[in-house]
């Protein structure tokens, strides 16, 4: 099995990283033999698209030479993306939704043409689904009872990411981090992965 691990935190001890490393945790415990490909956006974090980029993906001649060496940085994250069985997406849920390193892989990942095809009843992802785990740590409230803030995080994920056809998202939440110390924050945790549904993972190994 192949794993992408994305993590979007800038902080290495941060909620969400240690919440994505024990859902690999656990999957690699399901298939010891996996193989998992990190990007490590947080650290690591990708270019906003570039003019070139932009000219590429409204270029009508593809094809062209400029239009590949624009485009490559999206062509090989898309085929990281393809190559992948699972993903699991690390995340902190900045001023109610993704922070801008996972919106600019979003920005590279979904192309027009390549992972999108436009047909008369919309847009239609061209890739196969596939389970996607997405571990969330919020320093407020936005779900569930005490919800004070809005979330345009979990609704905006699931249709960009639907939009390529990865319609299989569980979303992993851990909540009110700012007002938590490390022992309820380990306690939240382990709530939040006890949730999560890994039948089909276990039913494909």
């Amino acid at each position: 099995m192949n794993i992408l691990h994305i993590d979007c935190s800038p902080r290495i001890e941060s909620h969400s990283r240690k919440i994505s490393a024990a859902i690999v945790e656990r999957l690699l415990r399901i298939a010891p033999g996996s193989i998992v490909t990190r990007r490590n956006l947080g650290a690591e974090p990708l270019p906003h698209a570039a003019p070139e980029y932009a000219a590429a993906l409204s270029c009508a001649a593809a094809s062209s030479a400029a239009s590949k060496e624009a485009t490559a940085l999206s062509e090989a994250l898309i085929q990281e993306l393809e190559a992948s069985d699972v993903i699991v997406i690390g995340t902190p849920m900045n001023n109610f939704t993704v922070p801008s390193v996972l919106k600019a892989w979003i920005d590279q990942i979904l192309r027009v043409g390549r992972t999108i095809m436009p047909t008369p009843e919309g847009k239609v992802g061209t890739l196969q689904d596939r389970p996607v785990f997405v571990a969330i740590a919020s320093g407020g409230v936005f779900s569930g009872e005490g919800a004070n803030q809005p979330d345009f995080l979990t609704p905006y994920l699931s249709a960009a990411l639907g939009c390529v056809g990865l319609l299989s998202l569980q979303f992993v939440p851990v909540q009110a981090t700012a007002f938590i110390d490390e022992n309820q924050a380990a306690s939240a945790r382990e709530a939040a992965l006890s949730n999560i549904n890994l039948s089909m993972i276990e039913q494909s190994q």
